[in-house]
């Protein structure tokens, strides 16, 4: 008898429905054809027990199954809860009429239970985009599925649920999700705040010009001014996701994997990888393609900490996500594109010993290991980053301080207002939502200058010896800096404030 059951392969962030056809003959043998990897081709004893422990059996028949379409690879061992079925449907030991309406994926435990899964919502949006009736998954990923509405989701703890299901005894219900109420779920208070942090007003106030334009900041200091600290608190600004950015970033985290007995993400994600990361992880592939570090934090913040740490061919890797915010990964049989737009919130020591240009510390480093050090961070991709700040110690005034500091409450109701102003003014277009996003026409359109604001950028540009993309890095700050005031116009006092942001061009640290 030859029975057609469903599952799904992900690939990027997009799933690919895929037949599995199981059919019985005379004879002994199991045969799996379709290009199955290693982990479905091993799946056979893993069924074989699951199904024995639950008083069914393997049938000692010629198996022949194929998963379609055969020339795409299938990777994983989400397929043994759909192969089971199949068999089970194939040899009448369930009733095989429904089984074609479902989607069904799961990884089986020899005595029947399941194992969580990855991209159960890509799975369940390409499921309703094509028209199946329901989705049987493990219950660890039902509320991520169960977000995409008009498809009946059930969380099963193990085979016997599926089976009783179809032969029309089981009492499990689809799970339902009110995918707007799961959104608005949000924290009361952010876990971390800027109210915590003593003085640095000035670096506040470009993490908050950061924030409302979505611009890269690199912070330079020594240790112990407080980087790391004011790089957790800027996803406390930033104003509160979309519904669509959070499908997107739930949609990447479930296919790495990382959403665990959750919903939809509501919070802008924070990515903070160790200095010893590879490219790979970086920006994602490998040998069963996963999404790196970078999209993971679509749509949030990625910090890099002690960036010149970072090996120079995996800052590199960087320079084309930043740019059109998205990454391609291409190899000879497949070519995956994940989405990565993210602020880039980087810091760094100004030189090795951490104490350059401190007239209260000596100076450690020899010329030659200073070069060194900042020999990693390339022009280009340092070309790429808005806003460079420096910061320096905390005076012991300020720390003893009492009065509290303004809240990142307060701060992010005046990003809000900025972002609103941009997303007006950026209405007109599908890809672009604030000024950092802004191409080179859109910049001479909305950055127009006057006479004055004119000659003090261009004495700038020449003082400092700044390039091209550095130019528009200003235009661009300036233009967010005015959205803060609810400014029309860009005028000299902005561009004059953004090109203090340019710490490592005025300073002639990468020479």
């Amino acid at each position: 008898m030859l029975v057609k059951v469903f599952g799904s392969a992900v690939f990027g962030v997009e799933a690919t429905t895929i037949t599995v056809e199981v059919n019985i003959d005379k004879g002994v043998g199991y045969h799996l054809v379709g290009l199955p990897d290693n982990a479905i081709k091993e799946s056979s004893y893993r069924i074989a027990a699951a199904l024995k422990n639950n008083g069914y059996s393997l049938p000692v028949k010629k198996i022949i199954i194929n998963m379609a379409p055969a020339d795409l690879r299938k990777e994983g061992s989400a397929y043994d809860l759909t192969l089971a079925i199949g068999i089970l449907a194939a040899t009448n030991q369930i009733k095989a009429a429904e089984v074609d309406k479902y989607v069904i994926m799961g990884e089986l435990s020899l005595d029947g239970g399941l194992q969580p899964i990855k991209g159960a919502l890509s799975i369940a949006i390409k499921a309703k985009e094509e028209g199946f009736k329901g989705f049987f998954l493990p219950i660890q990923n039902v509320k991520e599925a169960a977000i995409v509405d008009g498809l009946e989701v059930y969380g099963v703890e193990n085979v016997l649920q599926v089976i009783d299901f179809f032969e029309g005894r089981g009492t499990i219900e689809p799970t339902v999700i009110n995918t707007r109420d799961e959104f608005y779920k949000t924290l009361d208070f952010p876990e971390f705040d800027f109210a915590d942090v003593k003085g640095q007003e000035s670096i506040k106030r470009c993490m908050e010009i950061a924030a409302a334009g979505g611009h890269n900041i690199i912070l330079i200091g020594p240790p112990g001014s407080g980087k790391t600290m004011l790089a957790k608190r800027l996803p406390s600004i930033l104003p509160p996701m979309t519904l669509k950015e959070a499908l997107e970033t739930t949609k990447i985290h479930s296919v790495a994997g990382k959403i665990k007995d959750a919903g939809l993400m509501n919070q802008r994600p924070f990515r903070s990888p160790h200095h010893t990361a590879s490219s790979v992880s970086l920006v994602g592939g490998g040998s069963y393609p996963q999404p790196g570090e970078i999209s993971l934090a679509h749509n949030g913040v990625l910090f890099l900490d002690e960036l010149p740490e970072f090996k120079r061919e995996v800052l590199e890797v960087m320079r084309q996500p930043l740019e059109d915010r998205e990454v391609t990964i291409s190899r000879a049989k497949f070519t995956i594109t994940y989405p990565s737009s993210f602020m880039l919130v980087a810091s760094m020591n100004p030189s090795p010993g951490g104490y350059f240009n401190d007239p209260d510390a000596p100076v450690s480093s020899s010329p030659a290991e200073m070069q060194r050090y900042l020999s990693k961070i390339s022009g280009p991709l340092l070309d790429r980053i808005d806003i460079h700040i420096e910061v320096t110690p905390v005076p012991f005034e300020k720390l003893t301080e009492t009065r509290p500091a303004e809240s990142s409450v307060l701060i992010r109701e005046r990003v809000t207002k900025a972002r609103e102003i941009q997303s007006q003014r950026f209405e007109e277009f599908d890809n672009i939502h604030y000024n950092a996003q802004m191409s080179t026409k859109q910049i001479r359109t909305y950055c127009a200058l006057d006479e004055v604001s004119l000659q003090l950028l261009k004495t700038a540009m020449e003082r400092l010896n700044l390039s091209a993309r550095a130019y528009d890095r200003i235009l661009k700050v300036s233009r967010t800096i005015a959205d803060l005031e609810q400014a029309e116009t860009v005028s000299s006092n902005h561009i004059a404030e953004a090109i203090q942001y340019r710490s490592l061009d005025r300073d002639g640290w990468l020479g």
